[in-house]
C-alpha cells in the first residue's frame, strides 16, 4: 500500500476522517503551531535538525543525508514502538511536515509499508496554514455574532462563561489568547500562544459552530496582549449587533478584585504594570496609584483606574469601532455572582430584544 497525497484544503475539511494526525516536524516547530489533535512524531528533534543542517553547510548534501537517514530511521522506529503498537490494521493516518518533503515522506512510507492507510499533505504545514487562514476568513464572515459590550469590570467574560455552561456557542477570545486584554490582563505564570496557534484555535472553535445559531463574543480591541485578532473576524465582530452590559461601580470593583486577585497579591508586579501607563496618564498620577497599591487601598485604586483610564479609553474605542452600540439592548448586571439568570434569558431571546430594553435584572 502506497501513501496517498492530499491537498491541504481537502485535508482540513476531512480531519475527522483520520484516526491519527501526525506532525513530523521538530518539537520547536510543533510548539509554535500545529493542527488540533496532531501528535508530534518528530523524525528529527531540534538538536538533530540543527546538526544535520550544519553538516550540510560544512560537508555537503551527501554527508548530511547519510546522518539524517540514520537519525530518521531510528526516530521512526521509536515512534512506531511507543505509539502505533495498538493501532488496528485499518488505522487512517494523516502525515505532514513543513513543506511536504522528505520528513513526511519517510514517515508515510514506513507506515504505509506496515499496511496503514496513510495520506500525506501536499505542501505540508505551509500549505495547511495558507488554507486555514482562508478558511478562517470564510468562517468568520458566516457567523450570527452577538457582541457583549460594556466597560471594564461589568462581567463580559463571566457572562460568556455562563452562556457557554448553558450550551451557547461562545467564542472567548481572551481565553484562547491566555490574556484578559488590558494592561493588567496578563495571566500570572501563563504564556500567551503564538499568533499562528491563536488563529488555529479560533479556526477550530468556529468550525464547530452551527452558523444558523447565534454565537456570542466579547468586544475586543485589535490586540489581546501581544496577539492580534484576525482582521476578517474583527471586521465581522464590529459589524454585528451588540448587547450593552451595565453595572454600578460597587459591582465592578468586586468583579475586578475577584478576577485580578493574583495581580493585586503581587505588589511589585502590580506597580510595574501600572507604570506602563505613565505615558498615557502622567508620572505623578501613576506614582500616586502605585502608592495607593502599597497602602492596600485597592478598592479606591480600582475606582480611579476605571474612571480615569479604562472607561474613557473604552468609550472612545467602542464609539469608533462598534457602530451597533447605539442600538444595543441593555443588560443590567446588579450583582457580581448573578450571571446565570442573564445567560438563560439571553439564550431564550437569542439577542432579539428591542433596542434599549433591559434584558435581565440580576439580583
Amino acid at each position: 500500500m502506497n501513501p496517498q497525497a492530499i491537498e491541504a484544503p481537502q485535508a482540513l475539511q476531512r480531519l475527522g476522517d483520520f484516526d491519527s494526525l501526525l506532525d513530523v516536524r521538530s518539537p520547536g516547530e510543533y510548539t509554535l503551531d500545529h493542527l488540533p489533535r496532531a501528535l508530534n512524531w518528530w523524525v528529527l528533534d531540534d538538536a538533530q535538525r540543527a546538526e544535520v543542517g550544519t553538516l550540510y553547510k560544512q560537508r555537503g548534501a551527501f554527508e548530511a543525508k547519510r546522518l539524517g537517514a540514520a537519525l530518521v530511521a531510528r526516530n521512526i522506529a521509536l515512534h512506531l514502538e511507543a505509539g502505533a503498537a495498538e493501532w488496528p490494521r485499518r488505522q487512517r493516518v494523516l502525515v505532514y511536515c513543513w513543506r511536504g518533503g522528505s520528513r513526511s515522506a519517510a514517515m508515510a512510507h514506513v507506515l504505509a509499508q506496515v499496511g496503514f492507510a496513510v495520506s500525506v499533505v501536499r505542501g505540508g504545514y505551509k500549505a495547511l496554514r495558507a488554507a486555514l487562514v482562508g478558511e478562517l476568513a470564510r468562517l468568520a464572515g458566516g457567523q450570527r455574532l452577538r457582541i457583549l459590550c460594556g466597560p471594564t469590570g461589568c462581567g463580559k467574560s463571566r457572562l460568556l462563561q455562563a452562556l457557554q455552561a448553558r450550551g451557547a456557542q461562545v467564542l472567548d477570545l481572551e481565553a484562547l489568547a491566555a490574556h484578559r486584554g488590558s494592561v493588567l490582563g496578563a495571566l500570572p505564570g501563563v504564556e500567551q500562544p503564538s499568533q499562528k496557534a491563536f488563529e488555529t484555535a479560533i479556526w477550530e472553535r468556529l468550525r464547530g459552530f452551527d452558523p444558523a445559531r447565534v454565537a456570542y463574543a466579547e468586544s475586543e480591541s485589535r490586540k489581546i496582549g501581544r496577539l492580534q485578532v484576525p482582521g476578517p473576524l474583527l471586521e465581522a465582530m464590529r459589524a454585528s449587533p451588540c448587547l450593552l452590559l451595565h453595572a454600578g461601580d460597587e459591582v465592578r470593583v468586586r468583579i475586578l478584585r475577584e478576577d485580578y486577585a493574583g495581580v493585586s497579591a503581587d505588589l511589585p508586579g502590580l506597580q510595574q504594570r501600572l507604570r506602563a501607563l505613565r505615558e498615557l496618564r502622567g508620572h505623578a498620577v501613576v506614582e500616586r496609584w502605585c502608592a495607593m497599591a502599597a497602602r492596600g487601598e485597592l478598592d479606591a485604586l480600582v475606582v480611579e483606574l476605571l474612571q480615569q483610564h479604562y472607561d474613557p479609553s473604552y468609550r472612545a474605542s467602542m464609539e469608533r469601532n462598534f457602530p451597533g452600540l447605539g442600538s444595543a439592548a441593555r443588560v443590567d448586571i446588579r450583582a457580581a455572582d448573578a450571571f446565570a439568570e442573564t445567560a438563560e434569558r439571553l439564550l431564550r431571546d437569542e439577542g432579539a430584544a428591542p433596542a434599549g430594553a433591559p434584558l435581565a435584572a440580576d439580583a
